[in-house]
């Protein structure tokens, strides 16, 4: 198939692109920067320059692609565009993220309409973000948490507006857990080297972790089914932070990390860090492994660490 890949560059574009490509896809890929071309074509993609915030942009890129499927990656969450991570002022941190995620979805989807791709799949979340009610381990029929009155509630609203538009549209939105895997924990692993990523309280909140080939794998098997419908794409092992965080540390040479009570983190940290390692609900990927017929290279955080961190 033609597969359009909006946001092709990013840490996930990066492992999906080729999984595509090797399956035999037409790829073109996105990127903000044409310094970024030569690298779209070494993964083996048509490269085109495209600013996800700009309608007309959006237009020309998707016409000019012809594409049969649009694969939405779009965000702006590394160093390079939204700085260092910032927990307790989330909604700067992710402030261009959110706005691709509302306005950049929007974009996609009306270039979708006007050249009549049939099948979009979106990029959702599924980390520690479950409604906090019941059990650790949420599924796809469970409601997300809005984090509502905290610093990450705009986030929170533009992956609720991710999934409304692209189900209408008969869409697929993948909601993918906490991203490891070449680039994406760098500066976390950073943070627990200086013991500056401290647990918190009992450290009971629960979250979901994906390595970036799985999630790139079952992305393809979503394109290729054209699945509709929502899909956790964690893996097999959702756990408290008491457990993932000393083994992420103990996988990168650093001390374990220090407790600090809730009192303490919410004032240096903010709301939403304390919801995270303390109420976090993780997820089940029971149904994307049924439908889908996805088999994970990484079916837990513990093999994936300690192979990233080797």
């Amino acid at each position: 198939m033609r597969v359009f890949v909006a946001g092709g560059s990013g840490v996930l574009g990066r492992r999906l692109v080729p999984q595509l490509v090797a399956r035999g896809h037409q790829v073109t890929a996105t990127t903000t920067s044409a310094a970024k071309l030569g690298l779209l074509a070494q993964l083996g993609a048509d490269g085109l320059v495209m600013d996800g915030l700009d309608a007309e942009s959006v237009r020309e890129a998707v016409a000019q692609a012809r594409p049969e499927v649009i694969v939405h990656q779009m965000t702006a969450i590394s160093p390079a565009h939204a700085g260092k991570p910032d927990f307790k002022r989330m909604d700067k941190w992710f402030a261009i993220t959110n706005r691709l995620r509302t306005e950049g979805t929007d974009h996609l989807l009306a270039a979708a309409e006007a050249v009549g791709v049939s099948h979009v799949v979106a990029q959702g979340y599924a980390s520690w973000n479950g409604i906090r009610e019941g059990g650790w381990v949420k599924t796809e029929e469970d409601p997300l948490d809005l984090m509502q009155g905290t610093a990450a509630q705009a986030g929170m609203e533009a992956m609720r507006h991710v999934e409304d538009v692209v189900l209408k549209a008969d869409g697929a939105v993948l909601r993918y857990g906490g991203f490891y895997g070449p680039d994406a924990i760098d500066d976390q692993v950073e943070l627990v080297r200086k013991r500056q990523f401290p647990l918190i309280g009992r450290a009971t909140g629960h979250c979901s972790w994906v390595h970036l080939d799985d999630a790139a794998s079952a992305t393809v098997l979503a394109v290729e089914q054209k699945a509709r419908g929502v899909f956790n794409i964690v893996d097999d092992e959702p756990a408290p932070a008491g457990e993932w965080l000393p083994y992420l540390a103990a996988c990168a040479g650093a001390k374990r990390p220090m407790r600090v009570p809730k009192w303490l983190a919410r004032l240096l940290a903010g709301e939403q860090a304390v919801v995270m390692m303390t109420e976090g609900r993780g997820f089940s990927n029971a149904k994307a492994k049924r439908e889908l017929g996805w088999e994970l290279r990484y079916p837990s955080w513990r093999q994936g660490f300690k192979e990233e961190l080797a």
